[in-house]
């Protein structure tokens, strides 16, 4: 069992309830030492007078204030005690609160409060209030040296006292660029929230917070645990040339994201449903069998020779030739005379001829 860290009394209105305070978590982390590169030799730090130079032990260290520039007050842990003796040892609660009022902001530091001697029933009492009527208490704390604002919360059979952050501890979130509901940048389509709802509801799952743990301090060890036996304790491992970092990209389609996401095929954007249907079918080009193939319409009556010349080079159409060249040598004039007459062309003929 660990040793309590404080004891004192749980106050409001003429009930006290003596408690004893312990930590309600253990901070896990990776103890790293400082080790000078040259020899890997620890890196120490000293408490030194800064006046000689010397070196201090716990012993003949005090708390000071400074109340002027160079000038201190010394205050002794008595000192700190009289100031106001009620404030250090009562847990006084002011309010009783909806839990759901009070921030996550707010919250900083839980501890376990357990009954001292002789105060089972008057904690009980205090925790089945809590947990009928719904509310938390609000309540002052002095820990150490610091005042605290506190919130009484029953968890389980146990109460728990959080302590909060002040109104003036909190930065305000003004400043920051946050869209708001009507900004135009910001506007979110009924497909896109239906789709992030979908993502939602399917990684919905009941907090087990045993299925959570810090998966970074494993890594971090079983890194040191390779090293250690591929004897490399005294190596240190430099970047890759080129290695690039992870860099966040901009969300350039969040319906394709979230499509991802669901295990779907991202569309090419944002577009509706119905907007799905097939595109027409390309126009075949007539080849030339088929262009050979087919009659001529009967041309239009041209006035003069050099009319017609005028419409071909406006076409850019070049006439085909396909005939041989004998054939293809003929005036140009007795060929516009057979054109007006309407007579049908004799190029297939020819061509048939001399194939």
């Amino acid at each position: 069992m660990p040793r309590s860290m404080w004891k004192g009394a749980i106050s409001f209105g003429l009930v006290h309830i003596p408690v004893d305070m312990y930590p309600a978590v253990d901070n896990k982390g990776l103890d790293l030492t400082m080790l000078d590169r040259r020899d890997f030799s620890p890196v120490g730090f000293k408490r030194y007078n800064k006046g000689n130079g010397k070196e201090v032990s716990w012993d003949d260290i005090v708390k000071g204030y400074e109340y002027t520039s160079g000038e201190y007050v010394v205050l002794s842990d008595e000192d700190l005690r009289r100031a106001n003796p009620e404030a250090t040892q009562t847990i006084d609660i002011l309010a009783f609160v909806d839990a759901e009022d009070v921030s996550l902001l707010y919250f900083e530091q839980p501890y376990y409060l357990a009954p001292g001697k002789g105060g089972d029933k008057v904690y009980a009492l205090l925790r089945e209030t809590l947990r009928k009527a719904g509310k938390i208490g609000i309540a002052r704390v002095v820990i150490r040296v610091k005042q605290h604002l506190a919130a009484l919360v029953c968890v389980g059979d146990t109460i728990v006292m959080n302590t909060l952050r002040y109104a003036d501890e909190i930065r305000d979130a003004g400043d920051l660029k946050i869209p708001e509901a009507d900004d135009k940048k910001a506007q979110i389509t009924d497909k896109e929230l239906k789709m992030a709802m979908a993502l939602v509801q399917g990684m919905a799952e009941d907090w087990d917070p045993e299925q959570y743990h810090d998966t970074y301090r494993e890594d971090v060890l079983a890194l040191i645990e390779k090293k250690v036996k591929a004897h490399q304790t005294k190596t240190i491992t430099m970047p890759e040339p080129g290695e690039a970092k992870r860099e966040t990209g901009k969300v350039i389609d969040l319906v394709s994201l979230l499509q991802a996401s669901l295990g779907k095929k991202p569309s090419k954007a944002a577009d509706d449903d119905d907007d799905d249907d097939d595109p027409p079918p390309k126009k075949r080009r007539p080849s030339r069998d088929d262009e050979d193939e087919e009659e001529a319409p009967p041309p239009r009556a041209r006035k003069t020779a050099a009319h017609g010349t005028d419409r071909v080079a406006a076409s850019g159409a070049a006439p085909k030739r396909k005939t041989a060249t004998k054939a293809g040598a003929k005036p140009a004039a007795k060929k516009t005379a057979a054109k007006s007459t309407g007579a049908p062309s004799t190029a297939p003929a020819r061509r048939r001829k001399a194939a």
